[in-house]
């Protein structure tokens, strides 16, 4: 059997999302935690359900630290009370630099979409492939790959744009204020459906036409494409 973690969407934006945010909205006044303890709080659970995931994986993965770093860049702009326009560029960062690494790969013989879409724990990878060979579309199912990468890219540099914009738009308050840490449990509400969502949708556009590309050229339907689950 593998040991793999399965994924657990529901409870990744329970933890990572709406606990942080309730906390940074509710519990920021001084009658309650204060701005210092309640920020502290309310990184402590994605910057520890972060951890978890990266040692059970026991992968260093690029955006899971990419990830956690970001956090602990916003806890340190609200703790040591930094301008809030240095907040709206650690938003706009974070997906940027992302997007830039997919778009660089895209120039590359090993485009992201493979690490991302294109791998061997959701596509079956060695079946496509031959498939492929035998029709002698490798080389055009190579040029595929690379749209795909620059579709990725596209979604993280639009979150890039909106994060930036968003946090600028939301986020007016000092840092270390307990206004600041009511603005920063909003954002972080409202950016999950306002950014998320369409990039993940995409995302899904992305994959979509791989699957479409994959039906195409290798005379396989999505569903025998796809990885058996044991």
């Amino acid at each position: 059997m593998s040991s793999t973690p399965k994924p657990t969407p529901l409870l990744d934006v329970l933890i990572a999302v709406a606990i942080p945010s309730v906390i940074l909205m509710k519990l920021s006044g001084t009658e309650h935690l204060g701005p210092v303890y309640a920020l502290l709080l309310a990184l402590a659970f994605p910057l520890i359900w972060g951890a978890r995931d990266l040692m059970r994986s026991r992968k260093l993965n690029f955006i899971a630290v990419l990830g956690l770093v970001g956090i602990l860049l916003t806890g340190g702009i609200g703790l040591l009370q930094l301008d809030t326009r240095w907040l709206a560029i650690k938003e706009a960062a974070i997906p940027g630099v992302i997007g830039l690494a997919v778009a660089v790969s895209a120039l590359t013989r090993y485009p992201l979409v493979r690490m991302l879409l294109y791998n061997p724990a959701l596509m079956n990878v060695e079946r496509i492939q031959n498939n492929l060979a035998e029709r002698g579309n490798q080389a055009a199912f190579e040029a595929c790959l690379k749209r795909a990468t620059w579709m990725l890219a596209g979604s993280f540099f639009f979150s890039s744009v909106m994060n930036y914009f968003l946090a600028t738009w939301i986020v007016t308050s000092p840092s270390g204020s307990p206004a600041f840490n009511e603005e920063l449990g909003r954002l972080t509400l409202i950016s999950y459906p306002v950014i998320a969502l369409p990039s993940m949708l995409i995302m899904m556009a992305a994959l979509y036409y791989l699957a479409r590309s994959i039906h195409k050229l290798a005379g396989l339907k999505l569903t025998d494409a796809l990885k058996e689950q044991a």
